[in-house]
């Protein structure tokens, strides 16, 4: 834990846990593409950062990836990073127009891209953007650039509840923070492994399912993609001792599992990004027979702020707070304490705070060193959080971040509709859905198929409602504001 909190910045210290790891011969990645041991990835990283220096990229300069899961992607983003870049995933398959928005709200100019999303790179070009199929390149192994805990390390894109692009932008300080206390918390040490299924642009992805292994030296199953159907086979095949996943990922999981023997090798399983029920906590853990440990946090604290131990879960909460943070339940709106049992809002303070917003007109969420969640909960006796509820309009589908307003937005384009409100609704599988709900302009007339077309169009699926209902007028409230909390009810 010494070289954790000692180590300047992030690819510092993972210049020495890799080359550690590397002398013991431990193993850093495998997969369909065989087993990338910590030296070939130590290698590969440092071909990664000579590529990135070729390309003159400057210290603290955002620079997007969008590539597939693969050695050769995480290589780069590190790479990137090691050279003194601040690199982003970015989703792969979204459209070059929704790149080039993103891309622009935040002033990033490069975007590296793999072969299997080549095709994207002319039309963002045609944009006024650097592209580069980006390819390792050999030579004498140059040190890292001299970077401190302060540098930019990392930026995560999020809509947050505006639907306007913005990115998190994180230091090497941040993520170091980070790595440390989910470390302490889980005990991670070389003998483990964990079977990589999320995306690769979602920060748990990066910072609790890269970064953190490599530090302790544990080895990464970086599967294609996420499929249910194909889960028990790869945790057969790689012989992983936990895993991490949204409640949706482990509830689609439930019906393909059919031989306890191929998931004897797991200690715990991760869960977070979404709420999860009681009911679907103890059919995941009777159907793995290990403890499920479900965490909580925010991109704009970095990934982690609580979890629970894998030895001492506790069903209906998020766990205790990391080593190095400051969690502390306010009353919303106030500076004061909820006090021993109440409800507060979550807020969060620490070395893990992003550094801030970086988009036009984003509204930083930090005052007076309290990133404020949104979030309501409650601490028992000892000192396990639970969460109570929401107090902002964000809408978690399957784990995903999703702005009503955005939608509302997209929906407003079309000529018949007059208003509308999207709320979440409570879905079994996915958590929550957006409802859409809709009132016409007189005389007009629109079908919910076309109207869902519309946002299909513009945004990504996750982001198409999963109903639209139509009504004469949107309830409002005393200062006449749509009321969200009675269509909420509605729902």
């Amino acid at each position: 834990m010494m070289a954790v909190e000692a180590a300047g910045s992030l690819s510092a210290l993972l210049d020495d846990a890799i080359a550690r790891h590397a002398a013991a011969g431990h193993v850093a990645l495998v997969g369909e593409f065989g087993e990338i041991t910590y030296a070939e990835l130590g290698r590969l990283i440092a071909a990664h950062a000579r590529a990135a220096r070729e390309w003159g990229i400057q210290r603290g300069e955002l620079v997007g990836i969008v590539a597939s899961r693969s050695p050769a992607s995480v290589a780069l983003f590190f790479g990137l990073m090691r050279a003194g870049a601040c690199p982003c995933f970015i989703e792969p398959r979204l459209a070059p127009e929704t790149v080039l928005l993103r891309m622009r709200a935040v002033g990033m100019t490069r975007l590296a891209v793999d072969r299997d999303n080549e095709a994207i790179a002319a039309p963002v070009r045609a944009g006024g953007m650097d592209v580069r199929l980006l390819t390792p390149v050999e030579g004498e192994d140059l040190p890292g650039a001299e970077l401190s805990a302060s540098d930019l390390a990392m930026m995560q894109f999020t809509s947050g509840s505006t639907g306007l692009p913005k990115g998190v932008l994180l230091t090497h300080g941040n993520l170091l923070a980070n790595a440390r206390g989910v470390i302490a918390h889980t005990v991670l040490t070389p003998a483990d492994r964990l079977l990589h299924v999320m995306p690769l642009y979602h920060t748990n992805a990066v910072n609790n399912q890269l970064v953190v292994p490599f530090i302790a030296g544990a080895s990464v199953a970086l599967v294609e993609r996420f499929r249910a159907e194909e889960v028990e086979g790869q945790l057969a095949r790689y012989r992983p001792t936990y895993m991490t996943g949204v409640p949706t990922m482990y509830s689609r999981i439930l019906p393909h599992l059919s031989d306890p023997s191929k998931r004897a090798s797991l200690r715990f399983l991760r869960c977070g990004s979404a709420p999860i029920t009681v009911e679907l906590h103890r059919q995941i853990e009777e159907a793995f027979g290990v403890p499920l440990v479900v965490s909580y946090g925010l991109s704009e604290a970095t990934c982690t702020s609580t979890m629970n131990p894998p030895g001492a879960r506790r069903i209906g909460t998020v766990g205790t707070v990391l080593d190095g943070q400051d969690v502390r339940l306010l009353k919303p709106g106030t500076t004061e304490e909820a006090g021993a049992g109440g409800e507060g809002e979550i807020c969060i303070a620490g070395p893990c705070l992003m550094r801030g917003y970086v988009g036009a007109g984003a509204e930083q969420p930090i005052r007076d060193g309290w990133l404020r969640s949104g979030d309501l909960g409650r601490f028992d006796a000892e000192g396990y959080l639970a969460i109570t509820g929401r107090i902002k309009d964000v809408i978690i589908r399957g784990g995903e971040n999703l702005s009503p307003q955005l939608i509302e937005a997209t929906l407003a384009q079309h000529p018949a509709i007059r208003a509308c409100c999207v709320v979440g609704a409570p879905h079994a599988d996915l958590g929550e859905v957006p409802i859409a709900f809709v009132t016409l302009r007189a005389g007009q007339h629109a079908a919910e198929g076309e109207l869902k077309k519309v946002v299909g169009e513009k945004l990504s699926r996750s982001y198409i409602p999963d109903q639209i209902r139509f009504v004469d007028a949107l309830p409002e409230n005393s200062v006449g504001k749509v009321d969200r909390k009675a269509l909420r009810q509605l729902v």
